[in-house]
Protein backbone atom coordinates (compact mmCIF):
# COMPACT_ATOMS: atom_id res chain seq x y z
CA UNK A 1 0.00 0.00 0.00
CA UNK A 2 1.12 3.57 -0.26
CA UNK A 3 0.27 6.38 1.99
CA UNK A 4 0.89 9.93 1.55
CA UNK A 5 0.27 13.00 4.36
CA UNK A 6 -3.73 14.31 4.38
CA UNK A 7 -2.73 17.89 2.56
CA UNK A 8 0.19 19.63 5.15
CA UNK A 9 -0.47 17.95 7.83
CA UNK A 10 1.85 15.14 9.07
CA UNK A 11 -0.95 12.61 9.57
CA UNK A 12 -0.13 10.00 6.91
CA UNK A 13 -2.67 7.82 5.09
CA UNK A 14 -3.25 5.05 2.50
CA UNK A 15 -4.06 5.71 -1.07
CA UNK A 16 -7.55 4.63 -1.07
CA UNK A 17 -9.69 5.35 1.20
CA UNK A 18 -12.47 2.67 2.43
CA UNK A 19 -15.68 3.98 1.97
CA UNK A 20 -18.81 2.50 4.37
CA UNK A 21 -21.94 4.07 2.97
CA UNK A 22 -23.23 0.69 1.73
CA UNK A 23 -22.47 -1.21 5.27
CA UNK A 24 -26.00 -1.75 6.71
CA UNK A 25 -28.36 -0.88 3.33
CA UNK A 26 -26.60 -3.17 0.95
CA UNK A 27 -23.81 -5.12 2.66
CA UNK A 28 -24.84 -6.80 5.58
CA UNK A 29 -23.08 -6.35 8.75
CA UNK A 30 -20.89 -9.80 9.01
CA UNK A 31 -19.85 -8.95 5.55
CA UNK A 32 -18.76 -5.58 6.28
CA UNK A 33 -16.65 -6.77 9.04
CA UNK A 34 -14.80 -9.06 6.54
CA UNK A 35 -14.50 -6.20 3.80
CA UNK A 36 -13.16 -4.01 7.30
CA UNK A 37 -10.53 -6.92 8.13
CA UNK A 38 -9.24 -7.27 4.55
CA UNK A 39 -8.78 -3.47 4.07
CA UNK A 40 -6.54 -3.74 6.89
CA UNK A 41 -4.80 -6.91 5.38
CA UNK A 42 -4.41 -4.54 2.18
CA UNK A 43 -2.66 -1.94 4.44
CA UNK A 44 -5.96 0.61 4.32
CA UNK A 45 -5.71 2.16 7.28
CA UNK A 46 -8.40 5.32 5.80
CA UNK A 47 -11.82 4.92 6.60
CA UNK A 48 -14.55 6.85 5.99
CA UNK A 49 -18.60 6.95 7.07
CA UNK A 50 -20.93 9.90 8.36
CA UNK A 51 -23.61 10.00 11.06
CA UNK A 52 -26.63 9.93 8.34
CA UNK A 53 -24.88 6.36 6.68
CA UNK A 54 -27.38 3.85 7.03
CA UNK A 55 -30.70 6.24 5.91
CA UNK A 56 -32.50 5.72 9.36
CA UNK A 57 -32.76 9.34 10.76
CA UNK A 58 -31.22 9.16 14.16
CA UNK A 59 -29.96 5.84 13.81
CA UNK A 60 -26.57 6.10 12.59
CA UNK A 61 -26.64 2.50 11.48
CA UNK A 62 -23.50 2.37 9.68
CA UNK A 63 -21.76 3.94 12.81
CA UNK A 64 -22.67 1.75 14.41
CA UNK A 65 -21.73 -1.26 12.79
CA UNK A 66 -18.31 0.47 12.44
CA UNK A 67 -18.04 0.85 16.44
CA UNK A 68 -19.16 -2.75 16.75
CA UNK A 69 -16.13 -4.07 14.30
CA UNK A 70 -13.79 -1.40 16.59
CA UNK A 71 -14.80 -3.18 19.45
CA UNK A 72 -13.85 -6.40 18.33
CA UNK A 73 -10.27 -5.29 19.69
CA UNK A 74 -6.92 -6.32 18.15
CA UNK A 75 -5.64 -3.13 17.29
CA UNK A 76 -8.34 -2.34 15.06
CA UNK A 77 -9.50 0.87 16.24
CA UNK A 78 -5.54 2.08 16.50
CA UNK A 79 -4.82 1.34 12.93
CA UNK A 80 -7.63 3.37 11.22
CA UNK A 81 -7.67 7.03 10.38
CA UNK A 82 -10.92 7.51 11.11
CA UNK A 83 -13.14 9.86 9.32
CA UNK A 84 -17.07 10.74 9.92
CA UNK A 85 -18.97 13.86 9.06
CA UNK A 86 -21.81 16.07 10.90
CA UNK A 87 -24.43 18.37 9.14
CA UNK A 88 -27.37 15.65 7.94
CA UNK A 89 -30.82 15.35 9.71
CA UNK A 90 -30.88 13.25 13.00
CA UNK A 91 -34.00 13.97 14.37
CA UNK A 92 -37.09 16.06 13.53
CA UNK A 93 -36.36 18.41 16.89
CA UNK A 94 -35.09 22.19 16.04
CA UNK A 95 -31.08 22.08 16.38
CA UNK A 96 -30.55 18.23 15.17
CA UNK A 97 -29.22 19.42 12.01
CA UNK A 98 -26.66 21.56 10.25
CA UNK A 99 -23.83 23.21 11.76
CA UNK A 100 -24.65 24.96 14.98
CA UNK A 101 -22.67 25.12 18.27
CA UNK A 102 -25.55 22.84 19.73
CA UNK A 103 -25.59 20.37 16.82
CA UNK A 104 -21.84 19.64 16.50
CA UNK A 105 -21.60 19.20 19.96
CA UNK A 106 -24.44 16.92 20.50
CA UNK A 107 -23.62 15.51 16.70
CA UNK A 108 -19.95 14.50 17.69
CA UNK A 109 -21.11 12.85 21.08
CA UNK A 110 -23.45 10.66 19.23
CA UNK A 111 -20.79 10.00 17.01
CA UNK A 112 -18.69 8.93 19.26
CA UNK A 113 -21.01 6.72 21.28
CA UNK A 114 -22.19 5.19 18.17
CA UNK A 115 -18.61 4.14 16.89
CA UNK A 116 -17.19 3.08 20.56
CA UNK A 117 -14.09 5.32 20.67
CA UNK A 118 -12.88 8.28 22.57
CA UNK A 119 -11.98 10.72 19.21
CA UNK A 120 -12.49 11.19 15.97
CA UNK A 121 -9.84 11.60 13.69
CA UNK A 122 -11.34 13.69 10.96
CA UNK A 123 -14.51 15.02 11.86
CA UNK A 124 -15.72 16.31 8.52
CA UNK A 125 -19.10 18.73 7.88
CA UNK A 126 -21.05 17.34 5.11
CA UNK A 127 -22.04 20.48 3.77
CA UNK A 128 -21.93 24.60 3.93
CA UNK A 129 -24.14 26.07 6.37
CA UNK A 130 -25.07 29.51 4.97
CA UNK A 131 -26.86 30.21 8.34
CA UNK A 132 -24.14 29.91 10.91
CA UNK A 133 -21.02 32.23 11.07
CA UNK A 134 -17.86 31.06 11.33
CA UNK A 135 -17.05 32.37 14.26
CA UNK A 136 -19.87 29.86 15.74
CA UNK A 137 -18.61 26.90 13.97
CA UNK A 138 -14.99 27.36 14.64
CA UNK A 139 -15.44 27.92 18.42
CA UNK A 140 -17.34 24.92 18.68
CA UNK A 141 -14.70 22.67 16.53
CA UNK A 142 -11.55 24.36 19.00
CA UNK A 143 -13.94 22.86 21.59
CA UNK A 144 -13.99 19.64 20.64
CA UNK A 145 -10.41 19.93 19.70
CA UNK A 146 -9.38 20.85 23.01
CA UNK A 147 -11.47 18.00 24.37
CA UNK A 148 -9.68 15.53 22.47
CA UNK A 149 -12.13 14.58 21.13
CA UNK A 150 -11.55 15.11 17.32
CA UNK A 151 -7.87 16.24 15.78
CA UNK A 152 -8.63 17.56 12.39
CA UNK A 153 -11.47 19.14 10.78
CA UNK A 154 -12.51 18.63 7.13
CA UNK A 155 -15.02 19.59 4.77
CA UNK A 156 -17.54 18.32 2.15
CA UNK A 157 -18.86 19.86 -0.98
CA UNK A 158 -17.55 22.93 0.15
CA UNK A 159 -17.23 25.39 -2.72
CA UNK A 160 -13.79 27.00 -3.70
CA UNK A 161 -14.91 30.76 -1.74
CA UNK A 162 -16.14 28.49 1.01
CA UNK A 163 -12.77 27.30 1.69
CA UNK A 164 -11.17 30.57 1.69
CA UNK A 165 -13.64 32.05 4.13
CA UNK A 166 -13.41 29.08 6.59
CA UNK A 167 -9.36 29.31 6.41
CA UNK A 168 -9.43 33.22 6.72
CA UNK A 169 -11.39 32.89 9.62
CA UNK A 170 -9.15 29.60 11.46
CA UNK A 171 -6.49 31.36 10.47
CA UNK A 172 -7.47 35.02 12.92
CA UNK A 173 -8.38 32.61 15.53
CA UNK A 174 -4.57 30.53 15.41
CA UNK A 175 -6.51 27.62 14.39
CA UNK A 176 -5.57 25.28 11.36
CA UNK A 177 -8.79 24.91 10.33
CA UNK A 178 -9.33 22.72 7.38
CA UNK A 179 -7.29 19.70 6.39
CA UNK A 180 -8.86 18.43 3.41
CA UNK A 181 -12.03 18.73 1.24
CA UNK A 182 -14.19 15.71 0.03
CA UNK A 183 -15.94 16.89 -3.17
CA UNK A 184 -17.48 14.81 -6.20
CA UNK A 185 -14.67 13.87 -8.42
CA UNK A 186 -14.34 11.64 -11.57
CA UNK A 187 -13.54 11.92 -15.03
CA UNK A 188 -17.41 12.93 -15.90
CA UNK A 189 -17.62 15.39 -13.09
CA UNK A 190 -14.71 17.53 -13.13
CA UNK A 191 -16.40 21.29 -11.79
CA UNK A 192 -14.10 21.48 -8.96
CA UNK A 193 -11.33 22.12 -11.11
CA UNK A 194 -12.47 25.39 -11.66
CA UNK A 195 -12.03 26.58 -8.47
CA UNK A 196 -12.08 23.68 -5.53
CA UNK A 197 -8.83 22.56 -6.37
CA UNK A 198 -6.76 25.38 -7.05
CA UNK A 199 -8.25 26.41 -3.40
CA UNK A 200 -7.08 23.18 -1.73
CA UNK A 201 -3.72 23.42 -3.72
CA UNK A 202 -3.21 27.20 -2.09
CA UNK A 203 -4.63 26.34 1.47
CA UNK A 204 -2.95 22.94 1.74
CA UNK A 205 -6.05 20.61 1.82
CA UNK A 206 -6.17 17.00 0.80
CA UNK A 207 -8.88 16.00 -1.99
CA UNK A 208 -10.46 13.47 -1.10
CA UNK A 209 -12.90 12.77 -4.32
CA UNK A 210 -16.58 10.57 -3.91
CA UNK A 211 -18.05 9.21 -6.25
CA UNK A 212 -14.62 7.77 -8.50
CA UNK A 213 -17.20 6.39 -10.55
CA UNK A 214 -19.47 8.21 -11.15
CA UNK A 215 -22.48 5.94 -9.72
CA UNK A 216 -20.61 3.44 -12.25
CA UNK A 217 -20.57 4.87 -15.04
CA UNK A 218 -16.56 4.53 -15.15
CA UNK A 219 -17.08 0.93 -14.32
CA UNK A 220 -17.66 -0.59 -17.76
CA UNK A 221 -21.48 0.13 -17.38
CA UNK A 222 -21.76 -0.46 -21.35
CA UNK A 223 -20.24 -4.16 -21.22
CA UNK A 224 -22.33 -4.60 -17.85
CA UNK A 225 -25.51 -3.37 -19.29
CA UNK A 226 -25.05 -5.77 -22.92
CA UNK A 227 -24.27 -8.69 -20.27
CA UNK A 228 -27.64 -8.37 -19.30
CA UNK A 229 -27.25 -7.00 -15.80
CA UNK A 230 -29.36 -4.10 -15.79
CA UNK A 231 -28.87 -0.56 -14.79
CA UNK A 232 -31.12 1.64 -12.86
CA UNK A 233 -33.09 4.25 -14.30
CA UNK A 234 -31.03 6.92 -13.65
CA UNK A 235 -27.69 5.28 -14.81
CA UNK A 236 -29.98 4.51 -18.19
CA UNK A 237 -30.56 8.26 -18.53
CA UNK A 238 -26.63 9.11 -17.90
CA UNK A 239 -25.56 6.05 -20.28
CA UNK A 240 -28.00 7.64 -23.11
CA UNK A 241 -26.20 11.16 -22.37
CA UNK A 242 -22.71 10.08 -21.97
CA UNK A 243 -23.48 7.33 -24.72
CA UNK A 244 -20.22 8.19 -27.64
CA UNK A 245 -18.35 9.27 -24.33
CA UNK A 246 -18.56 6.00 -22.34
CA UNK A 247 -17.95 4.29 -25.62
CA UNK A 248 -14.72 5.84 -26.75
CA UNK A 249 -14.14 5.51 -22.50
CA UNK A 250 -14.35 1.85 -22.57
CA UNK A 251 -12.53 1.39 -25.76
CA UNK A 252 -9.69 3.46 -24.55
CA UNK A 253 -9.68 0.69 -21.79
CA UNK A 254 -9.77 -2.19 -24.09
CA UNK A 255 -6.63 -0.85 -25.48
CA UNK A 256 -5.02 -0.47 -22.27
CA UNK A 257 -5.63 -3.94 -21.09
CA UNK A 258 -7.51 -2.45 -17.98
CA UNK A 259 -10.65 -2.72 -16.29
CA UNK A 260 -12.31 0.95 -16.16
CA UNK A 261 -12.95 0.99 -12.77
CA UNK A 262 -9.01 0.52 -12.07
CA UNK A 263 -8.34 3.02 -14.82
CA UNK A 264 -10.71 6.05 -13.41
CA UNK A 265 -8.86 5.66 -9.82
CA UNK A 266 -5.55 5.59 -11.85
CA UNK A 267 -6.29 8.44 -13.17
CA UNK A 268 -7.75 10.60 -9.86
CA UNK A 269 -4.67 9.46 -8.35
CA UNK A 270 -2.60 11.14 -11.18
CA UNK A 271 -3.72 14.34 -9.59
CA UNK A 272 -1.25 15.50 -7.04
CA UNK A 273 -3.71 17.27 -5.09
CA UNK A 274 -5.87 14.24 -4.65
CA UNK A 275 -5.18 12.20 -1.20
CA UNK A 276 -7.19 9.16 -1.83
CA UNK A 277 -10.36 8.26 -3.70
CA UNK A 278 -12.93 6.57 -1.71
CA UNK A 279 -13.95 2.85 -2.70
CA UNK A 280 -16.66 1.94 -1.56
CA UNK A 281 -17.18 -2.31 -2.12
CA UNK A 282 -20.18 -4.16 -1.30
CA UNK A 283 -17.91 -7.08 -1.57
CA UNK A 284 -14.63 -8.17 -0.93
CA UNK A 285 -13.63 -9.16 -4.39
CA UNK A 286 -15.02 -5.39 -5.29
CA UNK A 287 -12.10 -4.69 -2.33
CA UNK A 288 -9.48 -6.81 -3.50
CA UNK A 289 -9.93 -5.60 -7.04
CA UNK A 290 -9.60 -2.15 -6.43
CA UNK A 291 -5.96 -1.87 -5.45
CA UNK A 292 -5.02 -2.67 -9.09
CA UNK A 293 -5.37 1.31 -9.70
CA UNK A 294 -2.42 1.69 -7.61
CA UNK A 295 0.04 0.31 -10.22
CA UNK A 296 -1.33 1.50 -12.70
CA UNK A 297 0.62 4.55 -14.52
CA UNK A 298 -1.31 6.12 -17.46
CA UNK A 299 1.39 8.14 -19.98
CA UNK A 300 1.19 11.44 -20.74
CA UNK A 301 -0.46 10.57 -24.27
CA UNK A 302 -3.63 8.65 -22.25
CA UNK A 303 -4.08 11.91 -20.27
CA UNK A 304 -4.28 13.56 -23.12
CA UNK A 305 -6.85 11.27 -24.76
CA UNK A 306 -9.09 11.37 -21.34
CA UNK A 307 -9.05 15.20 -21.56
CA UNK A 308 -10.74 14.71 -25.31
CA UNK A 309 -12.82 12.20 -24.07
CA UNK A 310 -14.09 13.89 -21.06
CA UNK A 311 -12.81 17.83 -21.20
CA UNK A 312 -12.28 19.16 -17.81
CA UNK A 313 -12.02 22.77 -16.58
CA UNK A 314 -9.65 25.40 -16.51
CA UNK A 315 -8.96 27.11 -13.20
CA UNK A 316 -11.11 29.71 -12.66
CA UNK A 317 -11.19 32.85 -14.12
CA UNK A 318 -9.39 31.44 -17.52
CA UNK A 319 -12.23 28.24 -17.09
CA UNK A 320 -14.91 31.10 -18.12
CA UNK A 321 -12.73 33.68 -19.61
CA UNK A 322 -9.58 35.14 -20.56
Amino acid sequence: MEYTHLGRTGLKVSRLCLGTMNFGPLTSEADSFHIMDRALEHGINFFDTANVYGWKQGEGVTEQIVGRWFAQGGGRREKVVLATKVYGDMGTWPNQSRLSALHIRQACEASLKRLQTDHIDLYQMHHIDRDTPWEEIWQAMEQLYREGKILYVGSSNFAGWNIAEAQALASARHFMGLVSEQSLYNLAARTIELEVIPSCRRFGLGLIPWSPLAGGLLGGVLQKVNEGRRASEQVQKQIQRLGPQLESWEQLCRDLGERPADAALAWLLHNPVVTAPIIGPRTLSQLDESLRALEISLSAETLATLDEIFPGFKQAPEGYAW
